[in-house]
């Protein structure tokens, strides 16, 4: 049975891990137009090899499958509206993906090189060397990929693009993108100074809106728990 706190605790994680990388997702505006305009040459690619590009917080993953075919895990809102394989095999929007983050609905699917790398500069298997794994066979992981292509859950914390390529590269699904922002959510948290300030803020909203049980309990309750976890 699942434990209803450790599930909002983890919703929460998830919530800031969003907001706090939202101009991964805001920024690609100007970036469709400047990935649909530039051009790639694939011929270095192999298949099979993890391509990698990086953004301002986060860095999006893929599995290059050939013939300028990329596998990548896309969340996209669209799935959860719609069967419509026209509408949902178009380039993914950002309002699309920021949805999908939310909602929590993704797809593995195959976009080409331009339309996966939104016009950034792109890494080969520069995986390997940061997480000095060995890699399995590239035939090996692009037929993990392509085992995977169609509707997943998503998660930023527990299922997402890096665990998906982590998993058909390693044989592990990881994330150390996810692994670094618990880190530092651990960080504030024994921080005993968000507890003062999470007790400061507490007093100044119920002196602001007066004794009432959305306020009340937050205020009494957050620091406790900050105080317990310190």
């Amino acid at each position: 049975m699942k434990n209803p706190m450790l599930e909002v605790v983890s919703l929460l994680l998830e919530k800031l891990f969003l907001i706090s990388n939202f101009t991964l997702f805001s920024s690609g505006a100007t970036g469709e137009d400047k990935g649909r305009n530039s051009f790639y040459e694939t011929s270095s690619f192999h298949r099979g090899d993890v391509l990698e590009v990086p953004r301002t917080h986060l860095t999006h993953y893929g599995i290059y499958l050939g013939d300028n075919r990329v596998a990548h895990m896309m969340p996209d809102i669209l799935l959860a509206l719609t069967d419509d394989m026209g509408r949902t095999q178009k380039v993914v929007s950002n309002k699309r993906l920021i949805l999908g983050v939310i909602v929590r609905v993704a797809s593995i699917r195959v976009d080409t090189v331009e339309d996966f790398a939104y016009g950034a500069n792109i890494l080969v298997n520069h995986l390997d060397e940061s997480l000095q794994k060995k890699a399995l066979l590239n035939e090996e992981v692009a037929r993990r990929a392509e085992k995977l292509l169609g509707f997943t859950p998503y998660s930023l914390l527990w299922n997402n693009c890096e665990h998906f390529v982590t998993y058909c590269r390693y044989g592990t699904p990881i994330s150390p993108q996810s692994d670094k922002f618990c880190e530092t959510v651990k960080i504030i948290i024994r921080d005993q100074r968000s507890v003062l300030a999470s007790a400061v803020l507490g007093l100044a909203s119920i002196v602001c809106t007066g004794l009432v049980s959305y306020t009340t309990l937050p205020a009494i309750f957050i620091p406790f728990f900050l105080w317990m976890a310190g």
